[in-house]
């Protein structure tokens, strides 16, 4: 009996290993809670105001307080980068901050606690203090200095430590109590590093995001040397259920490659011009705005338009002309592309010879009348009449080199799309929508037409099959696209309406349907109505 009591006392499983590494185990509670800590932080400075990230403003306030010599010094060690260095030392010292009081705390938790409350309250102390700032700025540095201390208390009973009390000291290993359940532990553990690095992110960005903002706010366009001249009357039919004539900033159509908006404060932007040219030019947005800024009205369109799609829009852009800086950096005549590039390292490829020809190709800085919306490229983007916008209208744009087809092929064409391809002659059926019932007697169809920089001279409509012309709405340029109306006799039944437009050219708009892959949707827009 007891040799069987013996055998099955062998074959118990031993114990977990013992508890050992207390003050890495600490350095990471300590890393993690003040990562937690700083993303949260950011994460509300940026729905506050980037002037309230508490990392931000204590750099502030560390550039105020340098000393002159020392400033001189970061300049000529650093560079355009100083700024970048003192916020990556900033970093630096709060790591070596978090850690310390990490392994301090793993026997007396109240150093790390206080140690988070010290951290949180210079954030908020320099917040506050900035010029522009008051109390409110305070908020992100107390938001963050309280998660980063219920994370502290988590991961501490993640990790089998007391929350408040101090720790028994570290037990030889002979005789140190089990250890913790390490599979909650790493949980507990990955999650804080995800929630420290998504909210450091997200906050990261709103906070360029508002700055941006501000930036934008402060912004003054000066008035253009040469303005648009004022949208003739006739020009908008004033159909109810038609596009208006020109696009409201927040209707007009967004299509990007950027997940993020991207967000370019104006007083660091900059442009270079380089590549196959005389000499290279780099210009800053004060500049930009110091050249003679035209005003026009131009309709955009994107390529991946079907048709009767919503990607198109009519606004007045201003801006400065882009022949007149291609002309001051003299492009090499052998150039055939100019390529564009985003912030965001998104490009564009545009004929030379398009460029250069004498349309208000532009460096846009304001879109019906203010600063370009984030969205729509501030501080500054290109626009170009005539082609779509993959080949033309680079948002957010720092960089101009000229070269060559045969050198270089941009995003969109890499993927497939056609390299070169004007605007495709074009319509589009606005009211009434395909499937509607409509009231038997006088009604009302209406739309638009365009062909960008050929203009439109006439719109048909066909009614089963038989075309007839309709009204058309005044001219504004050849860049804009024009409304049109067909008055229409309904009689009971079902109906096919379609639409064809004809060019400043004289070319009619092809039946044939195509999808906007690789070049462009063409083909009639139709719809069926019902009348009863």
């Amino acid at each position: 009996m007891t040799q069987t009591s013996e055998t099955t006392a062998t074959r118990e499983e031993p114990p977990p290993e013992p508890v050992r590494g207390r003050p890495v185990l600490g350095a990471a509670i300590g890393l993690l809670s003040g990562g937690v800590a700083i993303g949260i932080a950011q994460l509300a400075a940026g729905m506050i105001g980037g002037a309230s990230s508490p990392v931000i403003a204590v750099g502030s306030a560390a550039i105020d307080a340098t000393p002159e010599w020392l400033k001189n010094f970061a300049i000529r060690t650093f560079g355009t980068h100083d700024k970048a260095a003192l916020l990556t030392g900033i970093g630096v010292v709060l790591v070596i901050a978090a850690v310390v009081l990490g392994i301090l705390s793993v026997h007396r938790p109240r150093v790390g606690i206080l140690g988070l409350v010290v951290l949180g309250g210079i954030g908020a102390l320099a917040a506050i203090t900035r010029p522009a700032n008051d109390l409110i700025d305070a908020i992100p540095a107390i938001v963050g200095t309280i998660a980063g201390i219920a994370t502290f208390l988590w991961l501490r009973r993640a990790a089998g430590l007391s929350a408040t009390r101090p720790a028994e000291p570290e037990a030889p290993a002979a005789t140190a109590p089990p250890d913790v359940d390490r599979r909650r532990l790493l949980l507990a553990g990955g999650a804080a590093a995800a929630l420290a690095a998504v909210t450091a992110f997200a906050g990261q960005y709103l906070v360029r995001r508002s700055n941006a903002s501000a930036s934008r706010a402060a912004v003054r366009i000066p008035a253009p040397a040469t303005p648009a001249p004022r949208v003739p009357a006739g020009a908008d039919l004033g159909v109810p259920g038609v596009t208006p004539f020109t696009t409201p900033n927040r209707s007009f159509y967004r299509v990007d490659t950027a997940l993020l908006v991207p967000a370019v404060d104006a007083a660091g932007w900059s442009l270079s011009v380089h590549g196959m040219v005389d000499r290279s030019i780099t210009i800053d947005y004060a500049q930009l705005l110091s050249r003679p800024l035209i005003e026009r009205d131009i309709t955009l369109c994107c390529v991946s338009n079907p048709v009767g799609g919503r990607y198109i829009g009519n606004a007045r852009w201003t801006g400065a002309l882009l022949k007149d800086l291609l002309g001051e950096a003299g492009v090499d005549p052998t150039s055939t592309q100019m390529v564009s590039t985003s912030s965001d390292g998104f490009t564009v490829g545009t004929p030379t010879a398009i460029a250069l020809d004498g349309r208000d190709a532009m460096l846009a800085v304001a879109m019906n009348g203010e600063p370009l919306p984030l969205e729509h490229g501030f501080p500054v983007r290109m626009v170009i009449p005539g082609l779509y916008g993959y080949e033309s209208a680079c948002k957010w744009i720092v960089d101009i080199e000229m070269s060559t087809f045969e050198a270089f092929s941009p995003y969109w064409v890499r993927r497939g799309w056609a390299q070169q391809v004007l605007i495709k002659t074009e319509s589009r059926i606005d009211t009434p929508k395909n499937g509607a019932d409509v009231a038997a007697g006088p009604a009302t169809i209406a739309g638009i037409a365009w062909a960008q920089h050929r203009g439109i001279r006439a719109v048909e409509v066909a009614v089963d099959g038989r075309w007839a012309p309709a009204t058309l709405g005044a001219v504004d340029t050849i860049d804009t696209w024009r409304q049109w109306m067909f008055r229409w006799d309904a009689t009971p039944g079902t109906h096919t309406v379609s639409v064809r437009a004809t060019d400043g050219t004289g070319a009619v708009q092809t039946p044939a349907p195509a999808p906007p892959f690789p070049s462009g949707a063409t083909g009639y827009h139709t719809i069926a109505v019902n009348v009863a």
